[in-house]
């Protein structure tokens, strides 16, 4: 398999703006162009990706009409990595040396609802109040905490490491810490999951450039690698945000699956990542997440929590940047911006949150409903 090199990484902040998500898309393109010293017309394509914007690939009208092929992406809090999937892809095909994938998104506050029909979903789950994604999370993580023995306390103790996290970030949206205890006695929306326990949907951008591994020596001393991305889907029973109305007939998330397939085709384990990026809408799916990406043992959490393992200097640095639930998730941008933050800790620039000891492998988790789960893995 051919190398594709992350040569060039932008950011625009994450909160809220008086711009256009296009606009905010277009900032991110020129700072992964200044991050790279890379010109627009050497861009020979691209992938973008969004929920609220139909047609990203706008964003050519704001950096450079140069009539290179740009596709527009979707698949939920998956699309940015479904973005960066196709990049890779095209150019380890050998059909391009070097391309762009952007992600930008615009949210009104609240929490995400849509029509039903989208996600191939009846009717009735609007009409009887089921398809607030808050209830999902808070039914998951109720079920995952019983099943596990876990405190409600290490929920808290999981948000308030990432808003901690975020106070060190810039780019993040919340920035102010918040105690374990206001945490646990925040406003509750969805038992166990109390307000500051979510993520909130919100506005930005990130784009990340990548060419041929063989080639990334033209344009930078300290190439990241992408050495495997997957994508899977749920099989047939397994109950996951927006569940199937069939029978469970085996409840594992696709995560799980897609988890495997990236380790397997990077040639890596869990045990040799160093800096790691969960989806955690909330803090139960972090807490999840841990366990279906292979870091721990389901019910081993609290333990983890407890001794400091997924804080920055810990054995396992979780969220490093702060996770959503401190940059909050503009769909489109999400799962760059994990990829920018895994990129700046490999090449040691992430400042206040630099994890020590010189990490060499990063790996990037995102999940979308109603059940589209991808795994990355990067590595120096």
């Amino acid at each position: 398999m051919n190398d594709v090199a992350i040569i060039g990484i932008g950011l625009h902040p994450f909160g809220r703006f008086p711009k256009s998500a296009i606009e905010m898309g277009a900032d991110a393109i020129h700072l992964a162009l200044a991050d790279g010293k890379i010109e627009w017309k050497d861009i020979q394509f691209g992938f973008g990706g969004s929920y609220e914007v139909s047609n990203p690939d706008a964003v050519t009208r704001l950096v450079g009409l140069t009539g290179i092929p740009f596709t527009n992406v979707f698949n939920a809090c998956a699309t940015a990595a479904s973005s960066i999937e196709q990049t890779a892809e095209a150019i380890r095909s050998g059909r391009y040396d070097i391309g762009i994938a952007v992600g930008m998104d615009k949210h009104p506050r609240g929490a995400f609802t849509d029509d039903p029909a989208k996600l191939g979903l009846p009717g009735w789950y609007a009409e009887n109040g089921q398809f607030v994604t808050t209830k999902f999370f808070g039914i998951k993580a109720n079920r995952y905490i019983q099943d596990h023995g876990i405190s409600q306390r290490t929920l808290a103790k999981i948000a308030a490491k990432n808003i901690r996290n975020g106070v060190l970030n810039p780019n993040a949206f919340r920035r102010k810490p918040i105690a374990e205890d206001d945490i646990l006695n925040s406003a509750m929306l969805n038992y166990p999951l109390t307000q500051y326990m979510f993520c909130s949907p919100d506005e930005g951008a990130a784009a990340v450039i990548m060419c041929r591994g063989d080639i990334a020596h033209r344009y930078t001393s300290n190439p990241v690698y992408l050495r495997s991305t997957a994508i899977r889907t749920r099989r047939y029973g397994a109950y996951e945000v927006h569940s199937t109305w069939a029978a469970v007939d085996e409840d594992v998330s696709p995560t799980v699956y897609a988890s495997r397939a990236a380790y397997e085709a990077a040639g890596i384990g869990p045990e040799d990542v160093d800096v790691i990026q969960l989806q955690d809408t909330d803090a139960g799916a972090e807490l999840i997440h841990m366990a279906e990406n292979g870091f721990c043992a389901d019910g081993d959490q609290e333990k983890l929590l407890a001794e400091g393992a997924t804080e920055i200097g810990g054995r396992l640095p979780i969220n490093t940047d702060g996770g959503l639930i401190a940059n909050g998730e503009p769909i489109g941008a999400s799962g760059i911006r994990q990829v920018y933050e895994l990129v700046l800790q490999l090449r040691g620039q992430a400042g206040e949150r630099q994890v020590p000891g010189n990490p060499r492998v990063g790996y990037a988790q995102v999940y979308g409903a109603p059940g589209t789960a991808a795994a990355t893995v990067l590595s120096l």
